[in-house]
């Protein structure tokens, strides 16, 4: 695949150089697409998130959820069992492994001022919410138009007339 240089649209513009990174990312990953542990994202609400990923044969305690610099990164790895465990434990033989209890390692791309809030497992299951907060410093405001003219009144209008 060709190497697309972005290094001149960086220089060029202001407050783009995130989206040149992520493209140049984007176009110069060359690996298959990670497709396991399959996972689902949903909106909940107006602005609430949640990511769930099978994690079948993991427990709570191989199980990693971590935020970074606008990425969510899950992880999961099986605990070794101790030297002299091995030994005592009995050996067993499938006849048919379709359940794949490898270590992953997810990562999801965060949009700005969207943070994990809480994480939760069950039935197999692991959901992870998100909630997007944007800061009221960012958040849009109306501003009032001023006139420089001095304000004007018109003679002879109507002056409110008092109850009688």
């Amino acid at each position: 695949m060709r190497r697309l240089d972005f290094a001149p649209l960086n220089r060029t513009t202001v407050g783009f150089d995130r989206m040149a990174s992520l493209l140049d990312n984007l176009l110069t990953d060359a690996s298959e697409p990670q497709t396991y542990p399959p996972y689902d994202i949903e909106r909940t609400g107006e602005a609430s998130y949640r990511i769930t990923i099978a994690v079948a044969g993991f427990t709570q305690d191989e199980i990693s959820v971590e935020s970074r610099e606008n990425a969510l990164v899950i992880s999961a790895a099986k605990a070794r069992p101790a030297e002299g465990a091995e030994a005592e434990a009995p050996k067993t033989v499938y006849l048919h492994r379709g359940i794949a209890k490898r270590g992953f390692e997810r990562r999801f791309q965060l949009a700005d001022h969207v943070r994990a809030t809480d994480a939760s497992l069950e039935n197999g299951l692991l959901h992870v919410d998100l909630v997007r907060e944007v800061p009221e410093a960012l958040k849009p405001r109306r501003i009032q138009i001023a006139t420089n003219a001095a304000p004007t009144t018109v003679e002879g209008a109507l002056e409110p007339q008092a109850a009688a």
